[in-house]
């Protein structure tokens, strides 16, 4: 009888210990969800100086050597639109060069509309940057779009009396702010680096 209460003591003091040990586990926590690490190719660069017959623009720049330029634009409403595509990630940037003909405000106008202002119900926050060259003829602004937007970089420049290059940086994707970040930091700098090295031909 001693050892049947012994052996039942025993028994209820493990099944205590098992309860205790049971109890004190933490509840499973959901992992934040995450995304494909990309890889991005080192910088390098080569100068864009009209390749093609079809792309005859009186400027020159410099533009990321993993970027191919295209030309064929569907339904381009005139010349002057071409795009630096870069395949392995989805990505393009919409560049549209324009003679100025006394009509610089409404071109300003007409790509804050396009560019700017039909973001902003989607964008957490609009910068703006401006740019200014006053040795090179080169001013304009640098709009920095943050959110889910479907364009997360816009620009445009110009000289004010003759020239006019505007572009917008887009990616085949879903606007995921989240996940295009690390993407959209990169390819920013390339289109810095484009401004930085334009230069306006003679007509």
């Amino acid at each position: 009888m001693v050892k049947q209460i012994k052996s039942r003591i025993a028994l209820l003091l493990i099944l205590l210990l098992m309860a205790s040990i049971t109890g004190c586990r933490k509840a499973p926590v959901p992992k934040p969800r995450g995304y494909f690490r990309i890889d991005l190719p080192g910088k390098e660069y080569v100068t864009f100086n009209n390749p093609s017959e079809s792309v005859n623009l009186p400027l020159t720049f410099e533009y990321p050597r993993y970027g191919v330029i295209s030309d064929q634009i569907e339904d381009a409403p005139e010349p002057g639109w071409f795009n630096i595509e870069f395949p392995g990630y989805k990505a393009s940037l919409h560049l549209t060069y324009k003679d100025v003909h006394g009509d610089l405000e409404e071109l300003v106008e007409q790509t804050y509309t396009m560019n700017v202002k039909n973001h902003i119900t989607k964008a957490d926050a609009i910068n703006e940057q401006v740019i200014i060259d006053p040795e090179k003829r080169i001013f304009g602004i640098f709009y920095d779009l943050k959110g889910n937007t479907a364009t997360a970089v816009q620009f445009y420049v110009t000289d004010s009396t003759d020239h006019y290059l505007r572009g917008s940086l887009y990616f085949e994707s879903e606007p995921n702010a989240d996940s295009l970040t690390p993407v959209i930091d990169f390819f920013r700098e390339d289109v810095v680096h484009l401004i930085e090295t334009l230069e306006w031909k003679k007509k």
